[in-house]
């Protein structure tokens, strides 16, 4: 999720007369510039240049239709290249080179029009209410924040303000504190948040679609270069260490949150 919302400018730069975006079904929802949007799991996509797998082949008649197809999927897999070769692909790098230093929507919008400076956007309505909100996983456990700190927080905000936690489907639960029902559209998700007065969250998905929805965003990072990879915009905070994430201490997340 994270790395498609970082690309949604690139994706917009190449808007042309009628644009479709193949991507996870997940991501789909935030592509609203997109004519038709496409799971790359029903197209067949998937299955293209396996081996034990015979794709269907309506999906080489589709992409036959297309004048031009701007990939970064499959940049790594020589044998879906070879598989689509004939076709009109123009495959680009799908991950910034380590140690470049560069932030990673500079690096999908240069590609496409040697730009950058970008800020990626949703396009939610911003109607902001006196609530604090909180997601407190990613998809690593060594990014996140502690449990107990993010607790912690917890009681500090809810002396100014209420405190809702986001906790998406399938992650661990979270109990004693107040947990939203799980918004499985992720442009719905990105416009609730954008209704917080802030959010506090990890390197994550949520925490890019918190960013982009809008919204003011405290974002915590330790083994993930923030250089690259921060949620970018005006309402952005980041605080990062080189160690465990639990150098990071509530009191210094609280005054980000509060100052």
């Amino acid at each position: 999720m994270g790395d498609f919302i970082l690309s949604l400018p690139a994706m917009e730069h190449l808007r042309a007369e009628y644009t479709e975006v193949w991507a996870a079904s997940r991501n789909l929802p935030l592509a609203r510039f997109a004519d038709r949007t496409r799971s790359i799991a029903a197209t067949g996509l998937d299955l293209v240049g396996l081996a034990e797998v015979e794709p269907p082949a309506e999906v080489f008649e589709e992409l036959g239709g297309f004048d031009s197809i701007v990939s970064w999927y499959g940049a790594n897999r020589p044998e879906f290249r070879q598989a689509v070769g004939g076709l009109p692909f123009r495959f680009l790098r799908a991950v910034p080179e380590e140690g470049a230093g560069q932030h990673a929507t500079d690096f999908y919008l240069e590609q496409v029009s040697g730009c950058a400076g970008a800020i990626p956007r949703l396009g939610c309505p911003r109607q902001e209410e006196e609530f604090a909100a909180i997601h407190p996983f990613s998809g690593s456990p060594r990014k996140n924040w502690p449990l107990d700190h993010y607790r912690e927080l917890s009681r500090i905000l809810g002396r100014r303000m209420p405190v809702k936690w986001i906790v998406e489907r399938g992650s661990p639960e979270v109990e004693g504190v107040e947990v939203q029902p799980p918004i499985d559209d992720l442009y719905e998700l990105g416009c609730w948040l954008a209704r917080s007065r802030i959010y506090i969250g990890n390197d994550s998905g949520v925490t890019h679609l918190a960013a982009a929805a809008g919204t003011r965003v405290v974002a915590l990072f330790g083994p993930t270069d923030p250089a690259v990879w921060a949620p970018r915009g005006p309402l952005i905070r980041v605080l990062a260490t080189d160690g465990p994430m639990a150098l990071i201490t509530v009191d210094r997340v609280a005054e980000a949150v509060l100052g």
